[in-house]
């Protein structure tokens, strides 16, 4: 089983350019997630089934992206990275970007037609439309929080109002599907290059000498770890703390906090992009002789991070769901027929 994914991951490094994180290295972070689990999270997310599938799922969205299909490439690429520096450029902080992607968009829309001289023209032979968005992660990772956290609202309603086992099992499914997807741009967020205008070689003033290479990207997806052997997730539970819910800063986050709370978890990526740079450019992250094999762990520590904030934001949308009650009155109304029978 373990030569069969490092196969998928090898081939994945050489067809598939600017991914994070190959497909093995995002299984880990999704199994990094489940195993952070507490013991009375919902156990049919941990039955082997459940769990293989939500490994499985991590792979997904870059999937998508294998496709030609033009308006799915729109509407999924940008979700993948964030590359934070540049809004700056759009005369905004990190604090100060708006909750919703769509204002987001009409904000880098009105900017660059203000400040034309700032700004290269929209590339014509950009068939996608989305190399002038600089990426839009922390909404994808919101949105799917927001998503998860519906499945468990209705989940939840079925089970103590009388959904029938088929719906309950309907619900538990869906449930499982977010979490398996979602795991994938969570995963994204781990990875510094993408974070970064850096995010395939360093460019613009470069005093340190930094790799401009435009393999680096696709070496520390998955080239590195097919060189030196990616770890298992059995080998990392005694990193592996137990999830909680969702941090701002030292204290739980609101539901309506998980944005702020994900552009934080980006911008601590993104503050470990020279620290990446400074080992590839030492050998650490060369995969050759001792010195070679020192970048295992911190890459592997980056997928932790992943995993870990992702089972915390699993733990988050399980504790914060509020009551279906559109739902719950539905069921109580067909509970009333059906005892008018």
């Amino acid at each position: 089983m373990k030569t069969k994914y490092l196969f998928i991951a090898a081939l994945t490094f050489v067809s598939v350019t600017a991914h994070a994180w190959d497909y093995e290295g995002h299984r880990l972070v999704n199994q990094v997630g489940l195993a952070s689990l507490p013991t009375n999270f919902p156990a049919f997310v941990s039955t082997p089934e459940a769990a293989e599938r939500i490994a499985f799922l991590s792979g997904e969205a870059d999937r998508w992206r294998n496709t030609d299909n033009l308006s799915l490439h729109h509407c999924n690429k940008p979700d993948h990275y964030m590359d934070l520096e540049e809004i700056h450029e759009h005369g905004l902080k990190p604090a100060e970007l708006p909750v919703l992607r769509y204002d987001f968009i009409a904000h880098l829309a009105t900017n660059r037609a203000a400040h034309p001289e700032k700004f290269s023209a929209v590339d014509p032979e950009d068939k996608e439309h989305i190399r002038h968005l600089i990426g839009l992660l922390p909404w994808a990772i919101t949105e799917n929080y927001g998503k998860l956290k519906s499945g468990f609202s209705y989940l939840k309603t079925y089970q103590e109002f009388g959904g029938t086992a088929e719906e309950i099992a309907n619900a538990q499914a869906n449930i499982i599907y977010i979490m398996g997807v979602m795991g994938h741009f969570v995963g994204d967020g781990s990875q510094p290059l993408h974070a970064t205008k850096h995010f395939n070689g360093w460019v613009g003033e470069n005093p340190n000498g930094y790799s401009t290479s435009k393999r680096i990207h696709q070496w520390i997806d998955g080239g590195y770890f097919t060189k030196v052997g990616i770890p298992l997730v059995a080998d990392l539970k005694k990193d592996i703390r137990t999830a909680r819910l969702v941090k701002l800063g030292t204290r739980d986050a609101r539901p309506d906090e998980m944005f702020a709370a994900t552009v934080q978890y980006i911008e601590a990526t993104l503050k470990e992009v020279e620290p990446l740079y400074k080992r590839d450019k030492s050998g650490e992250l060369s995969g050759n002789g001792t010195k070679g094999l020192e970048g295992r762990k911190y890459l592997t520590d980056r997928l932790i991070v992943g995993g870990q904030m992702l089972g915390d934001i699993w733990y988050s949308a399980w504790q914060q769901a509020p009551p279906d009650n559109y739902l719950k009155g539905q069921l109580q109304k067909r509970k009333k027929a059906e005892a008018a029978k």
